[in-house]
């Protein structure tokens, strides 16, 4: 486990975690990350959220590293979506494969973000999105330039935000979705949603059946 500060002239700072190979060399194994957005920072989302970090553990178990973050000061979503887009760039200068996954707020991100960033992110994986930030925050315009491979997943009891387009919209592409008994927190259905994040990432990032 590292820190991470993220360029990009905010203060956004994360924490990687890696598999290893070799506890005793200190040695990384992986080629391939995800980036892991947290929930909104106004209503206590962090890089410690407990849905973000069974996710990491996960993405370890498969052979993927994580980084998690925190965003930089608030900004009405849209330096919070430059801050993903930095930390998107971070990884690819790093790693072979980039994955993105995001909760709620930061579910939302995850589908806006990847527009306009180089490199764009080899698979994507949201929990819980909501249709749109803002008037030109929306995540439905943003899911019809994205080319690669999207996971959705939500509570179906969930009233809290606005997912149901999105999920119409996924499938209507083709894109895998995943209903989960239970509201927009999800409480209990951490290792439910660890498992299917982390097979999505390992079939798109690693090439496995």
């Amino acid at each position: 486990m590292s820190d991470v500060l993220v360029p990009g002239g905010r203060d956004v700072r994360g924490t990687l975690e890696e598999p290893r190979t070799d506890e005793s060399a200190g040695e990384g194994s992986s080629d391939a990350v995800v980036v892991a957005c947290p929930p909104h920072p106004q209503q206590g989302g962090s890089r410690s959220d407990q849905r973000l970090v069974a996710v990491s553990e996960a993405l370890l178990e498969a052979g993927i590293a994580c980084l998690r973050f925190d965003y930089g000061r608030w900004d009405e979503g849209y330096g919070e979506r430059e801050d993903v887009r930095n930390a998107i760039r971070w990884a690819g200068e790093r790693y072979d494969r980039v994955g993105v996954f995001g909760y709620s707020f930061g579910a939302t991100l995850a589908l806006l973000a990847p527009a306009d960033v180089d490199p764009s992110p080899d698979a994507v994986a949201v929990l819980a999105p909501t249709a749109r930030l803002a008037d030109d925050l929306d995540a439905l315009e943003a899911m019809g330039s994205l080319e690669s491979p999207l996971c959705v997943l939500y509570g179906e009891r969930d009233t809290t935000v606005d997912w149901e387009p999105i999920v119409e919209l996924a499938g209507e592409r083709g894109d895998e979705t995943t209903a989960l008994a239970g509201d927009h927190f999800l409480l209990g259905k951490h290792d439910e949603i660890a498992s299917e994040v982390g097979r999505f990432f390992e079939r798109t990032l690693l090439g496995s059946s």
